[in-house]
């Protein structure tokens, strides 16, 4: 065997891998008695293990996937050299990606926290996406691992991150152990987890945590709760989620509003107009209210929409104005258009803003309903040039629609 070894090594110096695996794969047939004994040391062991490694870091893509394979034979021996191989920064991000790959093979926890490790600790995407991955498959053992790191305090937000990063439903029950957990770190990262997944214990949970006095915590729940759109719940988070649009942080108040928008209720809607009106409520939350209401694409929004025009400052109208013009439906696309023309007949002092007509321009050329012709025509005669040239823009995207549909038709 040492004979095979020797000549291993001297087809490694010349670069030969295919050969050099061949050879590593004999021997290690020959010596298949003693793989799954993870106490077995020898020389030859170890030479095989060494020559494994080589190839692993000296090779290409091809070589390294074939030598892969040959690890998880030679036992739990091989589990220390290669938790420091991914652990070595300085390694090409191709040689740990493979090492990552191969510890997943083992099913073994140190190769479960050296991967959890990884997830958080690598700035290196590909590397982190690999080890998530990895743990997904291990699986249950991994679950079972991470579960016990949950209960040491060092390793707890360790653990929650990686166990948030498996997705399956097997995570939930050690995931519900830390959501009211003392760090807010590890609450916030357990909410996020829990919220991917339909299940009954799972809402309570979220709705405890629209209180959490962490924004972070907070902030995790309102997005979960986002995506419980079954009606047996629906009027209930809505009802749960109006008070956070009132919330001391901003950005709580603007992921309720990106929230509500989402669920679509005509509670909702009816809160975020609430709070649209409100000469407190800041301009960047309003603005957050008009896209959120613009993205609900429903008659009823579409109408305070409106109504929002008639007292809106010049950026609250060119929100309306822009988001007026992403309406799909063709009902709701004659409804923004027919606002879009009352709103400039009204003759409000917001239009004598440049910027507000020329937006209006452009917004009912992307509309292409032909109630906005007329309009579009006057501002193309507008004093401002930029209005002027936006408006004909306009003009002719509108000709060019119907023009399509009119060919269409016949």
């Amino acid at each position: 065997m040492l004979a095979k070894l020797n000549t291993a090594k001297i087809e490694l110096e010349q670069a030969n891998w295919t050969l050099a695996s061949q050879i590593l794969q004999q021997l290690l047939s020959e010596k298949q008695e003693h793989t799954d004994d993870p106490n077995v040391r020898d020389v030859e062991w170890e030479m095989i293990l060494n020559l494994a490694i080589q190839i692993l870091c000296e090779s290409d893509f091809g070589q390294r996937w074939e030598i892969a394979k040959l690890f998880p034979k030679l036992g739990n021996r091989a589990i220390a050299p290669l938790i420091s191989l991914l652990e070595d920064e300085s390694l090409d991000l191709e040689i740990r990606w493979f090492v990552g790959r191969i510890l997943s093979q083992f099913h073994h926890p140190d190769c479960v926290l050296a991967l959890a490790k990884l997830t958080q600790q690598t700035q290196e995407e590909d590397l982190s996406i690999m080890a998530a991955q990895a743990l997904s498959e291990i699986g249950l053992l991994a679950t079972e691992a991470l579960t016990e790191l949950l209960q040491i305090p060092e390793t707890r937000l360790l653990a929650t991150k990686a166990l948030s990063q498996m997705r399956h439903c097997e995570t939930i029950s050690p995931l519900l152990t830390v959501a009211c957990d003392d760090d807010p770190n590890v609450r916030a990262i357990a909410i996020e987890a829990l919220g991917s997944f339909k299940n009954s214990q799972i809402y309570p949970i979220l709705v405890a945590a629209l209180k959490d006095q962490a924004a972070k915590v907070r902030k995790e729940a309102i997005i979960a709760l986002g995506y419980f759109t079954e009606k047996s719940v629906l009027n209930d988070t809505v009802n749960h989620l109006i008070p956070l649009l009132y919330d001391f942080k901003l950005e709580i108040c603007q992921q309720t509003v990106i929230t509500l928008g989402r669920l679509g209720t005509p509670e909702a809607i009816a809160a975020l107009f609430s709070v649209l009106k409100s000469p407190v409520t800041p301009n960047e939350l309003k603005q957050e209210i008009v896209r959120a209401l613009g993205w609900i694409e429903s008659v009823d929004a579409l109408l305070y929409l409106q109504e929002a025009l008639e007292w809106g400052d010049g950026d609250i109208c060119q929100e309306i104005i822009t988001v007026l013009s992403r309406q799909k439906e063709p009902q709701l696309k004659q409804q923004a258009a027919h606002i879009l023309v009352e709103f400039y007949q009204s003759g409000q002092k917001v239009l004598q803003d440049s910027t507000i007509r020329q937006t209006l321009a452009t917004s009912l050329g992307d509309l292409g309903e032909i109630e906005g012709h007329s309009l579009l025509s006057n501002l193309a005669q507008d004093n401002n040039q930029r209005v002027k040239l936006h408006a004909i823009s306009a003009l002719k995207k509108l000709t060019k629609q119907h023009d399509n549909l009119f060919e269409d038709l016949t």
